[in-house]
């Protein structure tokens, strides 16, 4: 499952895009999900390395776009898969019909989105916002049509001390060694998540240039495509790009310059 990831740079690792899900290492990692085998046919354990390139955009105003090389972690047995910055513990997996099924999985992730004062200018005198650790679950619908993936979760860390719901539809068309997978995916951020993230507290106001501004509860939409390529048994290559509209919620907040947001991900992959 992709995960949009979410907007938000931080210098030190990456910068971050927040919501969308796709964002650094979680983007990387979910690429490579996403591309593994369908889980009838994963053996007791499977796991992969690989490295991956991805360019970012910033939602803030005045921040720079990063490059950034991203390793990339794949690790998958009948009741563990790891991939990049997130682990789900499989609950079950029970079949609807003759030809679909679903899946609950408890998920455990680190996203890291956030700035700090120095990340762009419109910053400067900000508090610094952190990456956290989100926990929830998931449900997935396998059918003939499409997958569709339905996620909850909370910050663990109580930074933002927010909630998200997502929802993601996607489908692989296969043509010899090349896949193509597009998706589209719905997530609503709660106001506590916009607030941490996109608001400006009274402390941090300065007349003019940086009003205050209360963030409130926001749905930010993506798209995006993957193409993954065999090139050989064990050894995959893939693209992701994806673009994500923000909403008047957070594009309206006087820290943010854009309207819409851009990634792309390359990267190689090599399966044990």
């Amino acid at each position: 499952m992709h995960t949009p990831q979410t907007l938000a740079p931080h210098a030190a690792p990456l910068t971050r895009i927040a919501v969308a899900a796709l964002t650094g290492l979680a983007l990387a990692g979910n690429a490579t999900a996403q591309s593994a085998p369908p889980a009838s046919s994963i053996p007791s354990s499977q796991w992969g390395l690989g490295i991956g390139v991805g360019v970012f955009q910033s939602p803030y105003l005045g921040a720079d776009n990063k490059t950034r090389a991203l390793p990339l972690i794949n690790y998958e047995n009948s009741w563990l898969r790891v991939a990049g910055t997130s682990a789900d513990v499989k609950l079950g997996n029970w079949p609807v019909g003759a030809s679909s099924s679903i899946a609950l999985a408890a998920r455990l992730k680190y996203e890291p989105t956030g700035y700090e004062a120095g990340d762009a200018p419109i910053l400067t005198g900000m508090d610094e916002r952190k990456g956290s650790f989100w926990a929830g679950g998931t449900a997935t619908w396998l059918n003939p049509i499409a997958r569709a993936t339905a996620e909850w979760t909370a910050d663990a860390s109580s930074n933002s001390k927010g909630q998200k719901v997502s929802l993601q539809l996607d489908r692989r068309f296969g043509f010899g060694k090349l896949g193509v997978t597009p998706r589209v995916e719905a997530q609503w951020l709660d106001k506590k998540y916009v607030d941490y993230y996109f608001g400006v507290k009274a402390n941090e106001a300065v007349p003019i240039i940086r009003p205050q501004y209360i963030g409130k509860a926001a749905t930010v939409m993506e798209v995006g495509v993957r193409l993954d390529y065999s090139l050989q048994a064990q050894q995959t290559v893939f693209l992701d790009v994806s673009a994500t509209q923000l909403p008047d919620e957070i594009k309206l907040s006087p820290i943010v310059g854009r309207s819409s947001l851009s990634r792309a991900t390359v990267g190689y992959l090599y399966r044990f």
